[in-house]
């Protein structure tokens, strides 16, 4: 059975969503957040069938920003917390 192109989407987006912005301080949730960007983009855009790169490009502005804007309490990652949160 092949899923529907946007059951597809929905799941690579999840995934990005699920890994984003891995690190302890703004430069490197920022770089860790433009690269899973990056791939997530190309790879939604590979499955719709747009063009890659502006997917890429998309997905790395998106997820750098998203990456350098937050702060690792904003996020609840369980027992593995940092102290202070």
């Amino acid at each position: 059975m092949r899923l529907p192109r946007s059951a597809g989407v929905a799941g690579i987006l999840a995934l990005a969503l699920m890994v984003s912005a891995c690190g302890s301080n703004r430069f490197e949730r920022g770089v860790t957040g433009g690269a899973i960007g990056t791939a997530a983009g190309a790879g939604v855009m590979a499955i719709a069938g747009g063009p890659v790169l502006a997917g890429a490009a998309a997905g790395a502005v998106g997820g750098a920003a998203i990456g350098a804007l937050t702060n690792e309490c904003q996020i609840d990652l369980g027992p593995q917390r940092p102290n202070g949160c």
